[in-house]
């Protein structure tokens, strides 16, 4: 396997080309990676989801459920990414009535030769899509915000915490 520079993007050919990245070379470990989203309302319309929910049923379950699923179908959405055995896929919800929001938190975990970033961040994607789509008939004026990688564990570059702010 030949070595690429730090500035270097892995995922072109020397020739500029798209590639797979090859990780045969790399060895197996365990790999986590937890990533964080949310979902912004009006205050009147997070009061309505908050009291009364929606019609279309539970908000933030069914949003935790489409982020599992989303997590496990990663490599099929992004053409360069590796399918992945998961070991753990968790998406948690959570009300925040002080920004009037829906906190996505979710965390991968696998043992493998790549990591599982790409997968925490499509689990808070689609777990904040959902909540748009169920909650869109209170609320056109959703903002989905803040999706960022939080932390990743094991793999070559070493691991990686985001500060708090």
């Amino acid at each position: 396997m030949q070595e690429k520079r730090q500035d270097e993007l892995t995922h072109f050919d020397g020739e500029g080309r798209p590639q797979m990245v090859d990780v045969s070379g790399k060895p197996e470990n365990v790999r986590t990676a937890a990533a964080r989203g949310r979902v912004l309302f009006t205050e009147a319309a997070y009061r309505t989801l908050r009291s009364k929910g929606v019609k279309k049923g539970d908000v933030r379950v069914i949003a935790e459920l489409a982020g599992i699923q989303a997590a496990k179908q990663t490599a099929t959405l992004i053409p360069l990414c590796h399918p992945l055995p998961l070991s753990s896929v968790k998406v948690q919800t959570d009300f925040n009535d002080e920004a009037s929001a829906i906190d996505v938190t979710a965390s991968v975990r696998t043992a493998g030769q790549t990591g599982v970033e790409m997968e925490a961040l499509t689990a808070v994607s689609v777990a904040c899509l959902t909540i748009y789509d169920m909650a869109k008939a209170i609320d056109k004026d959703m903002t989905i915000a803040d999706i960022q990688l939080v932390s990743k564990t094991g793999g070559k570059s070493g691991d990686f915490e985001r500060p708090v702010s």
